[in-house]
C-alpha cells in the first residue's frame, strides 16, 4: 500500500525535526562539558522538549487522520478521545511526562470511558 503524498511529506518533515533535535540534544551534552551556566543549558533544554512536543503534535495529527477516516460519528469520537488520553497522559503541562495514569497529574480532564 503506498501513502498518500502528504504523508510522505509530512513524514520527512517530521524526520528533519527529529534530525534537528538530535543535533540540539548534541549541542546541549557539549554545553556540559564546557561548564555553560545552567541558565543556558536549561533553556535548550526547554528548546528540545518544546521541538518533541511538536513532532509529537504532528504525529497524532496523523493518527487521528487515519483513524476518524471512513468510521462510523460514535467510533470517530472513542478514537479521538482515546487520542486525548495518550496526548494528556505525556503531555508536560498536564505533570505526565510517561507517568502511570494512577499517579497525581498524569490523567487526562476528559471522562472516563472504562477503557
Amino acid at each position: 500500500m503506498t501513502r498518500p503524498a502528504d504523508d510522505v511529506q509530512s513524514t520527512e518533515q517530521m524526520r528533519a525535526r527529529l534530525r534537528r533535535i538530535e543535533g540540539q540534544v548534541r549541542g546541549i551534552a557539549k554545553m556540559l562539558d564546557s561548564d555553560r551556566s545552567c541558565e543556558d543549558v536549561v533553556t535548550q533544554l526547554m528548546a528540545v522538549r518544546s521541538s518533541l512536543d511538536t513532532v509529537g503534535a504532528l504525529v497524532l495529527d496523523g493518527h487521528l487522520g487515519r483513524c476518524l477516516g471512513d468510521n462510523t460519528p460514535v467510533d470517530q469520537v472513542v478514537a479521538l478521545r482515546d487520542a486525548m488520553r495518550l496526548w494528556w497522559r505525556f503531555a508536560p503541562a498536564a505533570g505526565g511526562m510517561g507517568a502511570a495514569a494512577t499517579e497525581v497529574g498524569a490523567v487526562s480532564p476528559l471522562p472516563d470511558d472504562g477503557n
